[in-house]
């Protein structure tokens, strides 16, 4: 079991629940939006095409040799069209700032996001730095330089 360490920001709402595993086989960790004072009443509201950073009010200590990866929600992502653009976003294991999620709205309509909604999960992951050197050539594989669907269609 790997620990990831959380304060709340200064305007942090911390009635809210912390992330949480929503099943027992769950990967990923519900986050929920977590607006300062101002829009606690009213949320954000998101047109169709509009994308915002949408505050957990956490901030993380993610131990060294892990990072946090955020990815969409299956349900928001079906029944709204709801995304994370840069999915999957990686928090680094050395960020100490505010924990904010990049929502898009890639639906037909507009979205409203509100004070407490669960907004994205939370993946902690290892990670594996590698070495990069340059070499005279690279070794051959049957697939060779074939991409963007050269192994069958899509």
């Amino acid at each position: 079991m790997v620990t990831v360490a959380l304060t709340w920001t200064d305007e942090a709402d911390q009635t809210l629940a912390l992330p949480s595993y929503e099943s027992e086989g769950a990967a990923g960790a519900d986050l929920r939006a977590n607006f300062g004072p101002d829009l606690r009443g009213t949320g954000v509201v998101l047109a169709p095409g509009a994308r915002a950073l949408i505050p957990t009010g956490l901030r993380l200590e993610i131990p060294l040799g892990f990072e946090v990866q955020l990815r969409p929600r299956s349900g928001l992502a079906l029944k709204h069209g709801i995304t994370l653009p840069n999915s999957p976003g990686t928090i680094d294991s050395d960020y100490r700032g505010p924990l904010g999620v990049i929502v898009m709205n890639a639906g037909d309509a507009d979205f409203h996001v509100q004070h407490g909604d669960r907004i994205a999960q939370m993946i902690v992951a290892p990670v594996v730095q590698a070495t990069f050197e340059m070499a005279e050539v690279l070794s051959d594989t049957a697939r060779g330089a074939g991409g963007f669907g050269s192994t069958g269609r899509g």
